[in-house]
């Protein structure tokens, strides 16, 4: 819908125009009139009064003619008049049919999203750091908003309520065993043991940890300190210690069949099968998870954790400068440059678009349609009109101004043809 400056606008265009037109039908009058009078004076102005009575003509004509389009011409109820108000529903039905058969058949959008490359576009648009910015702006708003509507006591409530409500229905125990045995699935407790004895062996090869073993040694071996004997003794049993210690590890780590890695699969396996099945710890979840809900510091700490993280956000998205803002631009801008540089994720994108296009024009095509008829339907007879007149009105007033002339050259033309055929 126009603005009311462009309405006004729009409006004294079109009554410059009606102007013109209806002084060039006046000046046909008047011509008319001069001609008839001083016809009988000289032979021209018989040719002048057929043109200016063929231009009256031509401009009645035509005034009709528009007129008829928005309503009744002098008010007269004639048939076949009033064309846009009578006709509105019509109008709005084969104005839809011609968008939805024109614009939004699903072989022309397809063809129009293929020459569109959705993929490169997107890539081009993020990969511009002053658009990245943007993002960034735009995510930061969004943000900001977001925060002043959660940090209210309502939510807070809610969000107490919801995790208190959720907790109780866990099942510790029987959830720890399934986390557990998917952490152990494929042996890949095997490869967490192999980085566990892997850190042993660093941490016993340390040079403070030899010394502390050193000391702690020689405070046991009190008999040598009085012959000055307890470090050296100390130095070889930490030795000892560490030898065997690497001894050991070596052995773990070069033999997957070694009994100590047997014990430790038996074990883990027995371990996950009690989370999930053993009543005894199952109680033992029950009763864990009990005593969290009534402890009121699960309360206070996760209103604690909120506000802390409400605060971190809101002090974060008031700067300039802000992180979150910061990195959704950096995100943006780096993804845009990844999509560019390939071809194949670019070609991707394309064909899910293409892929979902169909679908998506087929569910809302027939929303678009019904949305154009009801839309045209509901709107006032008058205000449409109107509105239509003060779009296309101007231009109709050439044919006005055409009807005029035209008819005028017609008019000059039958004349002439008339007195040649009298000669």
């Amino acid at each position: 819908m126009a603005t009311a400056q462009q309405q006004d606008l729009q409006s004294q265009r079109l009554v410059r125009m009606k102007r013109i037109a209806l002084g060039l039908l006046g000046v046909a009058a008047c011509v008319y009139a001069l001609a008839t009078a001083m016809e009988s004076r000289h032979l021209a102005w018989g040719y002048v009064a057929a043109f200016a009575e063929a231009a009256m003509v031509g401009a009645i004509a035509d005034w009709f003619a528009v007129v008829a389009l928005f309503r009744h011409p002098l008010g007269l109820p004639i048939p076949h008049t009033a064309i846009i108000p009578e006709n509105k529903s019509r109008i709005g039905a084969n104005l839809a049919g011609f968008i939805c058969n024109n614009f939004l058949s699903t072989q022309q959008v397809l063809a129009k999203l293929e020459q569109f490359d959705p993929a490169g576009r997107l890539a081009q648009w993020m990969a511009q750091p002053d658009n990245g910015r943007q993002l960034g702006r735009v995510g930061v708003a969004a943000a900001r908003y977001g925060l002043s509507a959660f940090d209210d006591d309502r939510v807070r409530a809610f969000l107490g309520h919801a995790a208190a409500a959720g907790l109780a229905k866990l099942d510790l125990s029987r959830l720890a065993g399934r986390a557990l045995e998917a952490l152990t699935e494929g042996g890949r407790h095997q490869a967490l043991l192999d980085d566990v004895l892997r850190q042993v062996a660093t941490l016993v090869e340390g040079e403070s940890v030899q010394e502390h073993i050193t000391d702690a040694i020689a405070r046991e071996v009190k008999a040598l300190r009085y012959v000055g004997l307890d470090q050296v003794a100390a130095r070889l049993a930490t030795r000892k210690v560490v030898s065997v210690v690497a001894t050991t590890i070596g052995d773990l780590a070069a033999q997957p069949e070694h009994p100590l890695r047997q014990r430790f699969d038996v074990f883990t396996r027995e371990f996950v099968e009690r989370l999930q099945h053993d009543p005894d710890f199952q109680a033992r979840g029950e009763k864990l998870r009990a005593d969290l809900l009534a402890h009121p510091a699960l309360g206070q700490y996760l209103h604690g954790l909120w506000d802390e993280l409400l605060g971190w956000l809101h002090a974060d998205l008031q700067r300039p400068e802000s992180s979150i803002g910061a990195r959704i631009s950096g995100l943006a801008q780096e993804l845009g440059e990844r999509l560019q540089s390939d071809a194949s994720m670019r070609r991707w994108i394309n064909e899910q678009v293409t892929s979902a296009a169909p679908l998506a024009i087929e569910r809302y095509r027939e929303d678009i349609r019904r949305y154009i008829v009801e839309r045209v339907d509901a709107w006032n007879t008058d205000e449409m009109t109107a509105e239509l007149e003060r779009n296309v009105g101007r231009d109709l007033q050439f044919i006005r101004i055409n009807g005029t002339l035209v008819g005028g050259l017609v008019g000059l033309s039958i004349h002439a043809v008339t007195q040649w055929l009298r000669a």
